[in-house]
């Protein structure tokens, strides 16, 4: 394994005609000749049963240990540092996910996303750049693919090459292997942040004004049943967990997803997982089999992780049948086509309902549309909070109580605007009045419009 350098990323360089990337790490023949004879006597001597009986701590300062003595034992020609160096990474390949583990310790990052063993890139503050890490092959990467889905029992091989995971703190991982994957193992990590974002933080982060803030927060509190729409990578799971922490701690909540990644702080919250084929191909549980299972569960509210399928329909027969509060995220570029998406997603079931049934469910069970956006600056704003107000014809009917308003760029292309109420009288005012948030509600209204 290529050694470390002192700084963890590198900016990615644009490339000039006929050349390539210069390699991420500078290969250093002294340093690889000790590892390579380090690790082959760790394999031999050390008791890897044993290590994994011991807590993460132990079972790291064992192999430091071990590794010292191999280095004095055969008397390398290796630094103490470097030897505390070939100790970690030793300890990261047995213990955790190998070169990955610098990466997800680090804040500030994405995603990351590994295009074989020597072309790694993450992302940072929206830019894309390539980060210094590698790993020894196709094998070794592979080997730590297979881990991290295994860890949630779960597998990738050729049989089976395609994967979504999840780690431990609930990053959405997403795995494809050869032969479907031409240039070796292919890995993308959906990162969460160590700290936990709320709707303040976002205001903090210009994603929002503090008006806009107030009104998801009210939008929460007052039961509306709520789409959050956006790209990829705009900020919809974010936008769900912030929404989810206005919520009563009285109520059952449940949540469908692919692979969890929602972080909800009520106590009483149930989580619910999709299964994949086994090898003979049956035993598939699908998000629609989940969603059909949650209302024999006794919940006050269903979350969908990502509405992408016929569970659209589902979830809409949920959202309008006592289960207020009811949530889920969707990819659209706007409010409009959130709801042309969830038509299409109904349609995918083979229900063979008229057109304008399914928009007269979807009118009568949606109240309010989040849309969020990543903008070419790369920072995350919220564009729209619209209401559905109802059908006109054949028509679902909707306006705007939020939306961003573009006002140009500075200095460094940062994209400057602003979020403004339409100031026209929300439909929520009467959800709102039966919480006693009537007032706050045109208060904030009126104060974004002025």
């Amino acid at each position: 394994m290529p050694a470390k350098g002192s700084k963890p990323l590198e900016k990615m360089e644009p490339k000039t005609s006929g050349q390539e990337h210069a390699p991420a790490v500078k290969a250093n023949p002294r340093l690889d000749r000790a590892r390579k004879r380090i690790w082959t006597d760790l394999r031999d001597g050390i008791d890897l049963k044993s290590l994994a009986r011991m807590d993460a701590e132990a079972a790291r300062t064992e192999i430091l240990s071990a590794v010292q003595e191999i280095g004095q034992f055969r008397g390398l020609d290796v630094t103490p540092a470097e030897l505390a160096q070939i100790a970690k990474e030793a300890a990261d390949d047995m213990l955790g996910f190998g070169p990955l583990e610098e990466l997800l310790e680090m804040d500030g990052i994405a995603d990351i996303m590994i295009n074989g063993p020597k072309t790694i890139y993450i992302e940072v503050k929206g830019k894309i750049e390539r980060a210094k890490i590698e790993f020894r092959d196709n094998q070794h990467l592979l080997t730590i693919c297979q881990r991290i889905v295994g860890v949630i029992g779960r597998r990738v091989d050729e049989s089976s090459p395609i994967c979504d995971a999840r780690l431990p703190d609930g990053s959405r991982v997403n795995v494809i292997i050869p032969p479907l994957a031409v240039d070796g193992c292919t890995m993308t990590i959906r990162k969460f942040a160590k700290e936990k974002l709320t709707l303040d933080k976002l205001v903090e982060f210009k994603a929002m004004t503090p008006n806009c803030a107030e009104m998801i927060k009210i939008i929460g509190h007052c039961r509306a049943n709520v789409l959050v729409s956006g790209g990829t990578g705009s900020g919809k799971t974010t936008m769900l967990n912030c929404l989810t922490r206005y919520m009563s701690e009285g109520e059952r909540i449940i949540t469908c997803e692919d692979a969890c990644e929602l972080q909800l702080q009520q106590p009483h919250v149930v989580r619910l997982e999709t299964r994949p084929p086994n090898l003979e191909g049956v035993g598939e549980v699908t998000m629609r089999d989940l969603v059909k299972n949650c209302l024999r569960m006794r919940p006050d509210r269903i979350i969908v992780g990502e509405v992408r399928g016929p569970e659209a329909f589902d979830l809409l027969q949920a959202m309008n049948t006592g289960h207020d509060g009811s949530m889920g995220t969707v990819h659209a570029n706007n409010p409009r086509e959130a709801l042309s998406r969830m038509e299409n997603m109904i349609a995918m079931g083979g229900l063979n309902l008229p057109s304008a049934a399914v928009r007269e469910q979807i009118a009568s069970a949606v109240n309010v549309i989040i849309q969020v956006q990543r903008l070419r600056d790369g920072s995350r704003k919220v564009t729209h909070i619209t209401e559905i107000t109802g059908m006109e014809g054949e028509v679902v009917t909707m306006q705007d109580l939020f939306r961003f308003e573009f006002e140009g760029e500075d200095e460094y292309g940062r994209i400057i605007g602003t979020q403004k109420s339409s100031g026209l009288r929300p439909i929520l005012y009467e959800r709102a009045r039966a919480y006693g948030l009537e007032k706050k509600l045109l208060d904030v209204m009126a104060e974004a419009y002025a």
